[in-house]
């Protein structure tokens, strides 16, 4: 089996070495091709207003100055030699990736367009730990590869990534995997906070808060909070369809006049 891996926390991070590891376990036919720097939150951003460098890091491993779409356009399209990938593995994320981070992930969109491409894709992500700038990557490496064995061996549609997202804690507690549906929280986590540089001049970090919500039974959110491991089927078909039958009652037909 031949698997591409990406992330969108750059090709030095501790979350693609795990990923590495975590590969080694299924294919000795691995490559890589990840961003020179961080691009967390990049979504599916696609580099179109300047040239994308490429720097060869290591035999069958590439960095890049692209997001992690570029990434994983130009390995599948340009840079893996050969046969295209059987697998894209896009990962492991420091921090988790659920409810409606999934559509700001860069990890989730690494995952996203190797589907586009045709190869079935899987988005990894890790819980902080105590220490939030100290994660672990423990429970990743322990059971991604056999999460993700039998997942090949069952397959799933082609026009869907599955989502993967394992909790931090030691490892005889973590019990259970759960398929489960996108959540949606019920309190605001996104924040803006307002620094002043030496210059006297404003700045904001973009950040979270570490506020819990209260998502319901089934839910990636709810299943993290628990302690198992969530596994996701997302697609990227927006379309919310009761509003589509609800509105061809009222605009079907010939456009209203002003």
């Amino acid at each position: 089996m031949r698997i591409l891996l990406t992330n969108d926390d750059g090709i030095h991070a501790e979350g693609l070495a795990a990923l590495e590891r975590i590969a080694a376990k299924l294919s000795d036919d691995v490559w890589t091709c990840a961003p020179e720097y961080e691009q967390s939150g990049a979504s599916r951003a696609l580099t179109l207003a300047e040239p994308i460098r490429v720097r060869k890091v290591a035999a069958r491993k590439f960095a890049t100055t692209g997001t992690p779409t570029d990434c994983v356009m130009l390995a599948i399209t340009e840079l893996v030699e050969g046969a295209k990938p059987d697998l894209v593995l896009s990962g492991v994320n420091r921090g988790a990736n659920v409810a409606e981070d999934v559509t700001m992930s860069g990890t989730v969109a690494g995952a996203i367009e190797g589907m586009a491409l045709g190869v079935p894709s899987i988005a990894l992500s890790q819980t902080w730990g105590p220490a939030p700038l100290d994660p672990s990557y423990e429970s990743a490496e322990a059971f991604a590869p056999g999460i993700i064995r039998r997942l090949m061996e069952v397959g799933w549609p082609r026009d869907v990534i599955l989502n993967l997202n394992f909790p931090t804690r030691p490892l005889d507690e973590i019990g259970e995997v759960e398929v489960t549906r996108q959540g949606f929280r019920d309190v605001q986590v996104r924040m803006a906070e307002k620094r002043t540089d030496l210059r006297g001049r404003d700045y904001y970090w973009m950040g979270f808060r570490q506020e819990r919500s209260k998502p319901a039974e089934g839910t990636d959110l709810r299943a993290l909070y628990e302690g198992r491991i969530s596994v996701t089927p997302l697609h990227i078909d927006l379309t919310h369809m009761a509003s589509v039958h609800d509105l061809k009652k009222v605009l079907g037909g010939p456009p209203p006049k002003a």
